[in-house]
């Protein structure tokens, strides 16, 4: 464990030096949610005071953008597809072959350094964009929901991580995976809470999205803080998350493998 250790302390340091890119990406992240509270705004202005959507008053409408907002800081995967994919391609990955360095393990650690150096960095405009909607925030449901909110964060993180892990693998096979990439992210971005709450959705569609990692790749964790989740549905949407964590990591091992074997065979 000492060697991954290092690998997080090294991962810092070098994220340090971009500490101003953090700054200005958070700052720009910020204008599209912007968009979205106003459109919000109006909608609900149109509708009349005190009117609900899907059982969202207009408050708890602009706090879930809120904890998209946070969330987003601490458990999106940055560039880290891209790096895995670049290693790939640029012959990297070579000297893991020879070491006793688990790669998915390596880059997990570099991911975690990524998101706590990112935390630093965006805490203070977060803050302040926390700060101009103050009226809006709300404490958690209950002390059980911000407990298993906590939790529900760290398995968000680690299944962002495991799937564009699995997603980056198909360098091995492809020379440019930028498309898939996008892809990737446009659903996610659609089917796990980013644009609307899920609940918005007809009931037939909710169901079938439960059968994808999407919901659990935001939806669940701000759920389970804003009170939807409750009580058994608290241990559910856990359940889900860690299931859906399993399977990723599975498949990413799985992928790890097959291209190995697909990259020693052509002389990598």
């Amino acid at each position: 464990m000492k060697k991954y250790w290092h690998v997080i302390g090294i991962g810092i340091q070098s994220n340090l030096t971009y500490r101003v890119n953090y700054l200005t990406r958070t700052l720009f992240s910020f204008i599209p949610l912007f968009a979205m509270l106003s459109l919000w705004r109006t909608i609900y202005a149109a509708n009349g005071a005190g009117h609900q959507l899907s059982g969202y008053t207009q408050a708890q409408m602009i706090f879930y953008y809120m904890m998209v907002a946070i969330v987003d800081v601490f458990t999106a995967v940055n560039e880290d597809d891209w790096q895995i994919a670049a290693d790939i391609r640029e012959g990297n990955i070579s000297q893991f072959l020879l070491k006793p360095v688990d790669y998915l393990w390596y880059r997990l650690c570099l991911f975690f350094s990524g998101r706590l150096t990112f935390v630093m960095m965006a805490g203070v405009p977060l803050a302040v964009f926390v700060f101009c909607f103050r009226g809006y925030f709300v404490p958690p449901a209950s002390g059980l929901a911000m407990v298993a909110f906590v939790g529900s964060l760290v398995l968000t993180a680690l299944l962002q991580f495991f799937l564009s892990y699995a997603m980056a693998m198909l360098a091995f096979w492809i020379l440019e995976i930028s498309t898939f990439i996008f892809i990737l992210f446009a659903f996610e971005y659609l089917a796990s809470g980013h644009l609307f709450p899920l609940d918005m959705l007809p009931p037939a569609l909710q169901h079938v999205l439960w059968f994808t990692p999407f919901p659990s790749m935001l939806y669940v964790p701000i759920s389970i803080y804003m009170g939807k989740l409750a009580g058994n549905g608290i241990a559910l949407g856990l359940l889900t998350q860690l299931f859906w964590v399993l399977v990723m990591y599975a498949l990413a091992r799985f992928m790890w493998r097959r291209g190995i074997k697909h990259y020693s065979a052509f002389g990598g």
